[in-house]
């Protein structure tokens, strides 16, 4: 009996310890379920930091539309020429002012940038085109997820990200921006890396990019293609060859879909984040300051059998930014700066051979130079891709095209002439003219006459048009500010 009674505490004891294990069990779970259930639950949950974000999230609750794709626009009607034509040079009278270059020196602006942060451990580092950038992750943008994998998951990312303390990480990215001199696009290939080493999986990603993008006022929107996060950027003006949407009359890009035509429709919403109506402006009209990664180039050609050498430095890390760039309109090409130093090195090595020289002899040779100092091929062949070169990167590639060239060619001359320059845009090629009081082939704009220069034609003279073009009008005129 004594046994028996033994056995039976024995086996309560044992019932008790396994009821125990059941009831911490079902309390894990069930704490696991209510963290599950506040994750995608009601607003009532969520402790918005800013009023906006109330009224968004709910609006984010409402049916997504489905918005047709806008077929994606290519900036040639016709593929470029495979190979330009030599042309039989023309004599040259010397006529304009006697040229006299001189070179202000401005390295002592471009001084090395140092933008290490203080020793204190940030949660993420990463490098940033040469320079190194640490920035702290507030939890609640950590533990951001897109699920489930539909409209309710977009919301229930948002609203995680709306409750985290993302106010300081916000002003970090503000400054880091200031002090690097960062543009749009540089501020979004900023937060889309700090996106990337912040969250593993591509649509957190592009979620957080998104959110952290609206606050600082960017008119940014997410959409749904087969389930996967889309992030579409409003852009006034074209970018080319890649898909967009339209809402309310204005047109998103989705731009990391470079080039791809398979997409259709995208389920989506309408209405702007509040107060963040801010287009992607991707004019560039300084450089950022990147870390300094100098190399040496030197350019090796011939101008009429005569041979010519130049070398040029230049900051790798700044044509690395360079080619990340989407193909917007010319004007952004043809407008922005080049290095100080790569401008300097090519500016002395041009005046050995201009100084002293009438202006039309002068001009002549930096055409010349253009034409023959770097090989032709079509950017297709040489990146896969439409490409139109910055004039800096034009210098570092060995090889370019008829828009790259005029781009370079167009840069120079304005620089160093005060002559006002056009970008003539054909259907299939791009040349340059120039405002000045020259004979030759020639084009009108607003009444006055341009005479052609193209940097494509080599050994062409100032006012030689490749035959193909000399009775077609331009497409297109590309307007060239003056410095």
């Amino acid at each position: 009996m004594l046994h028996n009674k033994a056995g039976e505490v024995k086996l309560f004891n044992l019932f008790g310890h396994f009821n125990l294990l059941i009831l911490i069990s079902l309390s894990i779970l069930n704490a696991q379920t209510f963290e599950n259930f506040k994750h995608l639950s009601s607003d009532s949950f969520v402790n918005y930091k800013d009023k906006r974000d109330v009224e968004f999230s709910k609006y984010l609750n409402l049916q997504f539309k489905a918005y047709p794709l806008v077929k994606p626009e290519l900036r040639y009607k016709i593929d470029k020429p495979s190979a330009i034509p030599l042309s039989m040079s023309k004599s040259l009278n010397s006529v304009g002012p006697v040229v006299n270059i001189r070179i202000k020196k401005q390295k002592n602006i471009e001084k090395k940038q140092n933008h290490k942060q203080k020793k204190n451990k940030k949660d993420i580092s990463f490098d940033f085109f040469g320079t190194n950038l640490g920035f702290n992750i507030p939890d609640g943008l950590r533990d951001a997820k897109y699920y489930p994998q539909n409209q309710k998951g977009i919301r229930n990312f948002f609203n995680k990200s709306a409750a985290s303390e993302y106010d300081n990480l916000l002003v970090e990215i503000q400054n880091i921006s200031k002090k690097m001199n960062l543009n749009d696009w540089a501020i979004y290939l900023l937060v889309n890396k700090l996106s990337k080493n912040t969250l593993t999986n591509s649509d957190d990603v592009k979620l957080l990019s998104w959110f952290l993008l609206n606050k600082m006022g960017y008119s940014v929107k997410v959409g749904i293609i087969s389930k996967r996060i889309v992030l579409m950027f409003y852009s006034k003006k074209i970018i080319y060859a890649t898909p967009s949407y339209i809402f309310n009359n204005k047109r998103y890009y989705l731009i990391s879909q470079y080039s791809k035509s398979s997409l259709l429709r995208v389920y989506s919403y309408i209405q702007d984040y509040p107060s963040s109506n801010k287009e992607l402006d991707l004019s560039l009209s300084s450089l950022p300051k990147f870390e300094e990664d100098i190399k040496i180039k030197t350019l090796k050609f011939k101008i009429h059998a005569k041979k010519y050498e130049f070398d040029i430095s230049y900051n790798k890390n700044i044509i690395n930014f360079m080619d990340t760039y989407p193909q917007v309109d010319y004007e952004t090409f043809f407008n922005a700066p080049m290095e100080n130093r790569t401008y300097e090195d090519i500016v002395s090595a041009l005046k050995k051979y201009i100084n002293s020289k009438h202006a039309s002899t002068a001009i002549n040779f930096v055409l010349n130079f253009v034409q023959n100092a770097f090989v032709y091929e079509k950017d297709i062949k040489q990146f896969n891709r439409e490409k139109v070169m910055f004039a800096q990167e034009v210098l570092f590639y060995d090889k370019s095209d008829c828009d790259d060239r005029a781009v370079l060619f167009s840069y120079l001359i304005k620089k160093l002439f005060s002559i006002t320059v056009i970008g003539l845009k054909y259907d299939d090629h791009m040349s340059t003219a120039l405002y000045i009081p020259m004979k030759g082939d020639s084009v009108r704009l607003m009444s006055k006459r341009f005479i052609v220069a193209d940097p494509s034609y080599i050994n062409a003279s100032i006012g030689q048009s490749i035959a193909k073009y000399k009775s077609i009008k331009p497409t297109k005129f590309i307007m060239i500010n003056k410095d």
